[in-house]
């Protein structure tokens, strides 16, 4: 896969260009297929044919709301529900077994603290200090 932006190789799993710094899809003066110069207006590559999708984003429909994820946080983050809506699984079964598994050992104390980290990570998310899911995709507000 070439960067739409500059053409340089990307690995297919990489979300940005590590030459240019623009988003996986965004740009419209090289082919992401070959990696062919190609005019900004064309809609097919005159070198491979593949379909270059102009009005293409990365974002649009994989970007996840700031507010839910805050709200999951904050509500169910003991059961690291908020992890598991941004894609962050390990972490969310580590919240959940905590407060699961630790609560029954510790008769609950496991359970407030999962309970108070999940609450700090969905202020977190909310204030924004917490802005991407687990693919490096803003969340949006």
């Amino acid at each position: 896969m070439y960067c739409r932006n500059c053409g340089n190789v990307m690995d297919d799993h990489a979300a940005f260009c590590t030459r240019c710094g623009v988003a996986k899809g965004t740009g419209a003066m090289f082919c992401p297929s070959c990696g062919a110069q190609t005019n900004p207006n064309a809609v097919v590559c005159v070198n491979c044919g593949v379909a270059l999708n102009r009005n293409y984003n990365i974002y649009n429909s994989q970007q996840k709301s700031k507010i839910a994820a805050g709200e999951l946080g904050i509500f169910l983050g003991g059961l690291g529900i908020h992890n598991f809506y941004l894609g962050f699984t390990t972490k969310a079964v580590i919240q959940l077994l905590v407060c699961i598994v630790g609560g029954i050992i510790t008769c609950g104390l496991a359970s407030v603290a999962a309970e108070i980290w999940g609450l700090v990570e969905g202020i977190l998310i909310l204030t924004g200090s917490i802005n991407q899911d687990a693919q490096g995709i803003p969340l949006r507000d």
